[in-house]
């Protein structure tokens, strides 16, 4: 009696609020079907008062219903607190703007404790539920919303637009500081010196590790202004760049130094100067690559090879004060490294007090330091699910345990620092409150994009995806996550570990084109490998890591100005950044994928056309609010387009996207 009465009153409410036909044809009714077309929740703006609530702040949910068609409507928490579920009634709140939905809306009380509900809505006798994985019959027992009291995401890095610079080959402004060949040894390979644009691939006796081309960070500060205001990023994320002798630098030899090779501390200092200055452009940030899972076999604390000879290294005597930094399964020679078949990367022992205070623990840690002293904006983590104690591989409670401490140690000398990891498959452990802000987003995005455009995965395997399957994909990923780390997780098309996407398209570049729509457009930060805006080929390691062609590097180049304009429609757009993201349209025989990101200030629709032949699509614009008689505006062409019976109809060329503004 109580739900048909609220349903009563809902209806008189809405009938009062606008005067509308007795029966429009897109009218519901109360007739013990809740129709699922007319369902919308998530956690942008519009359906939630915080992503991000302080132990203080209570959460009003709201959800979206066809007008009149649900009778009643709750939110079903679950309270760590006191590992009990708890009911809140929803209330009808208002119509939208066309007069085809209704909200309602809910309040989950404010407490420290973290909570995760489904949405349940009735009409009449049927009843169905709502969480982040959709719709549903039956009541979901995973892939609730989450609410995490304290947990946040630096504010910048929602609006991060990263580009990723593989220092040695980015570009060379200093030949004086290039490493030459035969100037030093790589595991008893001689260093090879190549000029720009040659093969990446070593001459023998060299390895490829050890070839050089002879890039550095002089050359990234001179090209700061192509960064900032050719192609719009904000945010530049350096692989490492700390004293090593590879031409990758994953395996560290001095943290407290930049390699002198790359230009030392003092190119560094300009890098930052430059990138947080405002009299070249925009300010941007700066994130280095943090190699904390495992040294170089070269690094003070371990000493293979006596580099430090003021320095008593763990491979040197069993009685150095570093020999509890490492594992030693039979001391010198047997010892844990990266995945136990790189010896050149001996894992850190985390059981180790001293370790996690040198790497993070103290004010002059790596980690703290080079946020407290040099002004670097955050740490993307290498290979960091493998952290352990003992010589273990991590992702046990060991592992959360020293991101935690990671996390405290590091907000605590920055709090605005961001702190993504490298991770392949779903983060979710990592991504929860307490440890990373966000993560590399190959399992979110980069493979599924990969597959749905090139039909190809990200190593270069035939695997294609229809677009039905690309939505269910992308819709199962975001579940996985809190909103403030999706918000912050790393969207990128290639990086330094996988085959290039120019590659994996077959050089087809308006594939290219078609993913930097997407990238620029979703959920999360998009995140350009150098040489991508262009389309730059390349197989597997190393051949993913070629040298930069600055002949491409000009709005000349159409791919290039796409991501300028691209760039520019993402910073000018806050539905694009922290905005709801809902499926519009999805069609496997045209390969139509449209999506509305909203906000309060617009609704935006994407629609994207991964067929190779122009295609006409018809749009419901009604689903992002859009009253008939508005207007929708193309903001990569201007073109304007009307709203008419609820829909909008454009024309996309083949691999090509447009996006739709209202």
């Amino acid at each position: 009696m109580r739900r048909l009465l609220l349903g009563l009153v809902v209806l008189a409410l809405s009938l009062f609020s606008f005067v509308v036909p007795s029966a429009p044809a897109w009218a519901a009714a109360a007739d013990n079907n809740v129709e699922w077309n007319g369902l919308f929740h998530d956690q942008g703006p519009l359906y939630a008062s915080t992503s991000e609530p302080t132990c203080s702040t209570a959460v009003t949910v709201t959800v979206r219903t066809f007008r009149t068609d649900v009778t009643s409507a709750n939110v079903k928490y679950y309270d760590s607190a006191d590992s009990s579920f708890h009911w809140v009634p929803m209330a009808w709140v208002a119509n939208d703007a066309t007069g085809r939905f209704d909200r309602w809306a809910g309040t989950i009380p404010a407490s420290c404790s973290a909570k995760y509900y489904r949405l349940q809505v009735n009409d009449g006798s049927d009843t169905d539920w709502y969480n982040a994985a959709g719709v549903s019959d039956n009541e979901p027992s995973q892939q609730d919303f989450y609410v995490l009291p304290g947990f946040s995401t630096p504010a910048w890095a929602k609006a991060a637009m990263i580009y990723q610079v593989f220092p040695e080959r980015f570009s060379n402004g200093d030949t004086a500081n290039d490493v030459t060949t035969g100037e030093y040894t790589f595991f008893g390979a001689p260093t090879q010196q190549k000029a720009w644009g040659e093969s990446v691939f070593a001459t023998a006796p060299a390895v490829n590790s050890s070839v050089f081309f002879g890039g550095d960070l002089q050359g990234v500060r001179q090209r700061v202004g192509y960064l900032k205001n050719t192609l719009g990023i904000n945010t530049v994320y350096l692989n490492p760049i700390f004293t090593s002798p590879s031409n990758h630098k994953y395996d560290t030899q001095d943290y407290d130094n930049v390699d002198p090779h790359l230009g030392g501390n003092a190119a560094f200092s300009g890098l930052v100067s430059d990138l947080h200055s405002s009299s070249n452009g925009p300010t941007a940030r700066i994130v280095l690559d943090g190699v904390f899972n495992h040294s170089g076999s070269w690094a003070k604390w371990f000493d293979r090879g006596n580099v430090w000879p003021s320095v008593t290294g763990a491979y040197e005597s069993q009685a150095s004060p570093y020999s509890g930094f490492y594992t030693f399964q039979s001391w010198p020679d047997q010892y844990s490294s990266f995945f136990n078949s790189t010896p050149s990367m001996p894992k850190y022992d985390f059981a180790s007090s001293a370790v996690r205070s040198a790497l993070y623990g103290s004010t002059t840690s790596v980690a703290q330091k080079w946020l407290r002293q040099s002004g670097v904006d955050g740490w993307r983590l290498d290979a960091p699910q493998y952290a352990d104690a003992g010589g273990g591989n991590g992702s046990n409670a060991t592992n959360h345990g020293i991101w935690r401490e990671f996390r405290t140690a590091v907000k605590g000398a920055n709090p605005n620092a961001l702190i993504f990891g490298e991770y392949w498959g779903n983060a979710q452990p990592w991504v929860t409150g307490g440890e990373w802000d966000g993560a590399s987003n190959f399992d979110g995005f980069t493979q599924p994009v990969s597959q749905w455009i090139t039909g190809r995965d990200y190593s270069n395997n035939a695997a294609s995806l229809s677009t039905s399957a690309f939505d269910a994909w992308l819709r199962g990923t975001r579940a996985n996550y809190p909103t403030p780390a999706l918000r912050t997780m790393s969207n990128h098309l290639s990086n330094h570990d996988i085959t290039r996407f120019g590659t994996r398209a077959g050089g087809d570049i308006w594939k290219t084109y078609l993913a930097h729509f997407f990238q620029f457009t979703y959920v999360g930060m998009p995140t350009v490998y150098y040489g991508d805006e262009y389309g730059m080929q390349g197989g597997a390691d190393p051949d993913n890591r070629r040298t930069f062609d600055w002949s491409q590097a000009t709005t000349a180049n159409t791919s290039v100005a796409l991501v300028q304009k691209l760039a520019s429609i993402r910073k000018q757009y806050s539905a694009l950044r922290t905005g709801s993201f809902q499926t519009l349209a999805v069609d496997d025989a045209t390969k139509l994928y449209a999506f509305g990101r909203a906000d309060a200030a617009n609704r935006i629709a994407v629609v994207l056309n991964n067929d190779s032949a122009t295609r006409t699509y018809t749009v419901p614009a009604y689903q992002l609010s859009v009253p008939d008689g508005a207007t929708m505006k193309d903001a990569i062409t201007g073109t304007t387009y009307p709203v008419s019976a609820g829909n909008v109809t454009v024309t996309v060329p083949g691999h090509y996207g447009a996006i739709l503004v209202n």
